[in-house]
Parts: C-alpha cells; structure tokens; sequence
C-alpha cells in the first residue's frame, strides 16, 4: 500500500469505489475533491458530506473567499494518505464520507441564496448525514444553523473567531457577515446560555450572553483550560461549530478579509480541536479563506487541518452515539 497505490491511483473524486479508506494518489496531481473523497450527489449510506458555499457577497472589507472551497479541496490532497495525526480512530476508514460538491446559486440574485443554503443543509440533514462546510463568508452559518435549528432545535453555538459576528441588526433581510449571530440569538436559532466565543479580539460590548473567551484569555490560560471551560459551557448539549479563520493571528493566516493581530496559532488551535473531542457536534464549517490574498496556501492549509479535526470530532462523536 502507498507507493504502489499511488502508481496506479488517479482522479480518486470519481474514481474510487468505497466511500471509506485513505487515498495514496500524487498530491500534486488529479481531481482535488476533499481529502479525495468522491464527489457525489448520492446521500445513500453517508455519514458525513461535505460541501462548498462559494459566496462572499456579504464582506465588509477585503472579498475573495468565494474562492475559499476550492482552495481548501487542493489543500487537503496533502492530508489524505494517512489517518488523522493524534486520534485513536481513523475517520477515513470509519465512516462514509463524501464531497457533495459546491452549493449551486445565481450570484446576482443575492437575496434568494440563505433560502437556497438552507434548502441545500436540510437536504443532507434529511439523508441522516452531517454537514462540513467551506466558506465562503461566515455570513453562511446563518442559513446553514437554520437548517440544524429545524432539526435540534435552538442549538449551541462554538465559534471560533476575531470577530463575535454579533452588532445589532434588526433587518432579518440584510445578509452581513458580521451580524448574522446576532439575528441567530434574536430569532431563537441560537441558545447563547450554551454557546461559546473563543479568540475575540474586537469590541463589541453586548455579549448577548454568550460566553466570550477573548484571545488573550485563551494566551494565558492555555489552550487545555479553554477546553475545559468549553465543555462546561455546552454541557451534552447538540452544538454546532464554526471556525472563522481569522481566528487564527495573521501570521499563521493572512488571506482572510479581515484580519486583527494578536490570535490564535496553529499549535493552540490543534490542541484545542483534539481536547474538543466528546462535545456533542453535529454539523461544522471553515469560512472566511482568502486565496487571493495569501500567495503561500498558508491559509488554505490551515483551514484543511481545522475541517479535518472537525470531521474527527464528528466521527467520534458518532463512534460514542
């Protein structure tokens, strides 16, 4: 297995035949699904789908993350060999994963498209799968929690992010990224006595009583002590997780639209993502991935490590149900 494999493996996305398994395809070349998962529109027997928002409609400064999903998919190519670096489990093998491909929406009919996302997340949801996500704008958690608010209830809510995303905004029809979680408190989509914020570093005064673990608490007190005032917070409650990826400090991330100094690294984002298991996740996504504005594909990689330690906690978390 490996060499021999990749010698003879090729376009994995369409040509595989199990929905489980590692991939040992060249990195640098084929169809660049996720983790070389295969792309299908078929939810039979799935247990996790992925799938693609190209949409950036709603940034307040730089745009670009529409081109967030592909990026995340090349990314990931350098991940899918092996099993996930730190778990007991390899959720590759484990569990029917798959690419669903990108959401399908007229871009110059911004208005219909939260109803559009929503409809695309309840589908999956319907099957008996879970969602992964790449943004795209974290405007797109808003229709996507509506979705999972149609199936759990008032969900609880761990973002992590520089921004809370909560200013207020009384108009349910603007689509801003930077407002939708608070329309989500306000509209009872979101429970904000369970949920949490970690990483904030920019003002916004009404915590609309959602905890807030601002980014120089998570400094000093480690990202071990995050976890556990996490899990304090969301008790066994079903919990859906969002990863703004300028959470991340610029250095670690640069290509997002608005960037602020002083985040997370990489290295407490990964301990923090592993601590994490034994949360009651039930759906993720990974937004706000620039591509045009980060020449290296540093950002991208981040944001295929965050989405691949989110489809191992959902993998452990469906081992233990």
């Amino acid at each position: 297995m490996g060499l021999e494999d990749a010698a003879k493996q090729v376009d994995q996305a369409f040509t595989r035949d199990d929905l489980k398994g590692p991939s040992f395809e060249n990195t640098f070349g084929g169809a660049t699904s996720f983790l070389r998962r295969r792309y299908t529109k078929d939810l039979t027997g799935v247990d996790i789908a992925v799938t693609g928002v190209p949409f950036d409609q709603a940034v307040t400064n730089r745009p670009g993350t529409r081109l967030g999903p592909r990026a995340i998919r090349e990314a990931s190519a350098l991940q899918a060999f092996d099993p996930p670096y730190g778990w007991d489990f390899d959720v590759l093998s484990e569990f029917a994963i798959v690419d669903y491909g990108d959401l399908a929406f007229d871009y110059a009919n911004v208005a219909a498209f939260p109803d559009t996302l929503t409809a695309h997340i309840r589908t999956i949801l319907e099957a008996g799968a879970a969602s992964l996500t790449f943004g795209g704008d974290h405007y797109i958690s808003f229709p996507i929690l509506k979705a999972y608010a149609e199936k759990y209830g008032p969900i609880s809510l761990l973002q992590f992010d520089a921004h809370s995303d909560t200013w207020p905004d009384d108009d349910m029809a603007r689509i801003d990224h930077g407002t939708m979680f608070y329309k989500a408190v306000k509209s009872g989509i979101v429970d904000p006595v369970t949920s949490v914020q970690v990483g904030i570093r920019t003002t916004n005064e009404d915590t609309l009583g959602v905890t807030t673990l601002d980014a120089r608490w998570v400094h000093e007190n480690g990202p071990v002590a995050t976890v556990q005032r996490i899990k304090e917070v969301l008790g066994d409650r079903p919990c859906y997780l969002t990863w703004d990826i300028d959470a991340l400090d610029p250095a670690y991330a640069p290509g997002t639209g608005t960037p602020v100094w002083g985040g997370l690294t990489s290295a407490q984002a990964a301990i923090m993502l592993r601590d994490l298991a034994g949360i009651n996740i039930v759906g993720g996504d990974v937004v706000e991935v620039s591509p045009p504005f980060d020449t290296t594909g540093a950002t991208a990689i981040a944001g295929a490590h965050v989405a691949t330690e989110i489809l191992c906690l959902l993998g452990h978390r469906m081992r233990s149900s």
